[in-house]
């Protein structure tokens, strides 16, 4: 199948040398396992952009790189390569590198190496911390935009953020909350997966700034830093009921709701639970029941973005002519996209 591309393409898509393509196609020795998965990767990656590469327009090679749970992955790589075909006049060409989790020296090392080998731009999701924001500033002086998606690292040098306006959400949690339990006292539950993902701290930032002010006579209680993953989350969970046993409202800011169902287990169900991003877990808990709400934003239009803010960097697009980002969406059992809802049934 890989015969199909010629090896300088395969090794452009790797962003691998000639030779490390060559060593794969012919199973030589001396190759890294997670090399040569890479190349497996590119030839995959090749495969599906193949009928795009056919058309005409200015071919933009852009590299994906996010720390996200993989559902969370998975629907952010499906939402860009469902805009791809309308992206004229440029013809994209994506890398993606998406982990659970990285180090910031992981991620660190993802940018230098994208610096040296070159690239049309980057959508990044990532923590904003020093090291991180000055690899992007790196990147920026040899004239590589950045861009980054859902969750934002502004002082940074980066080109713009795609995403959700994440204090807005914060705050429409809040006031959803306060709508479900009205005069009653009682303590909320919130979970970030790390503080350092600056659009989940928006969040929190949004949610305690509204809460605050419209129903003080509730408390929060903190159970985050599970990374969105689903053991780590649930520890951090049932420690913290260990000491806090009345919880009559879930504001899950990072996912792991399994997880958090979970942990509360037996407990009196709360009042209200709500979380962000439709993606099959949170689908199968709204038509359970289990959690009231989802604040949900398109990412397939944050994706559309992103790539217009690269074109206008490259002159093929007026920057008046970018898309907005998305805004926040409210979805119950009652009003869950058909679009969303055909994909998990």
């Amino acid at each position: 199948m890989a015969r199909r591309f010629l090896v300088k393409e395969i090794a452009l898509q790797a962003g691998v040398g000639l030779a490390t393509v060559d060593r794969v196609l012919n199973g030589r020795a001396h190759v890294r396992e997670h090399t040569r998965k890479r190349v497996e990767q590119a030839i995959r990656e090749l495969e599906k952009q193949e009928l795009q590469l056919a058309t005409a327009g200015r071919k933009l090679i852009v590299d994906v790189v996010v720390e996200a749970p993989s559902r969370f992955a998975d629907e952010v790589r499906e939402a860009l390569e469902a805009e791809l075909p309308g992206l004229h006049p440029a013809v994209f060409r994506p890398r993606f590198l998406m982990r659970e989790t990285m180090t910031t020296e992981e991620v660190v090392e993802t940018l230098h190496a994208i610096g040296r080998r070159g690239s049309h731009g980057i959508f990044l999701k990532a923590r904003d911390v020093p090291g991180i924001a000055d690899a992007i500033g790196e990147l920026q002086r040899r004239g590589i935009p950045v861009v980054t998606i859902f969750t934002d690292i502004s002082l940074s040098g980066r080109l713009a953020y795609a995403g959700l306006d994440n204090r807005v959400a914060g705050a429409t949690a809040a006031w959803l909350v306060g709508q479900w339990l009205g005069k009653r006292r009682g303590s909320v539950l919130i979970t970030l997966s790390d503080e350092r993902f600056r659009g989940e701290e928006e969040r929190e930032i949004g949610f305690r700034r509204a809460l605050r002010q419209r129903f003080p006579q509730l408390a929060l209680i903190d159970a985050s830093g599970g990374h969105g993953l689903d053991a780590a989350t649930e520890a951090r969970v049932r420690s913290v009921l260990a000491k806090h046993a009345d919880i009559a409202a879930v504001y899950s800011m990072g996912g792991g709701n399994p997880a958090i169902l979970r942990a509360l287990g037996g407990r009196r169900h709360p009042v209200c639970f709500i979380g962000h991003d439709l993606d099959r877990d949170n689908v199968r808990l709204l038509r359970e029941g289990r959690i009231q709400a989802v604040l949900h934003h398109d990412l397939r239009q944050d994706m559309r973005s992103a790539c217009q803010r690269v074109m206008s960097f490259h002159k093929l697009l007026p920057a008046a002519a970018v898309s907005p980002s998305s805004s926040v969406v409210v979805v119950t059992p009652e009003n869950i996209p058909e679009h969303i809802a055909s994909r998990f049934r």
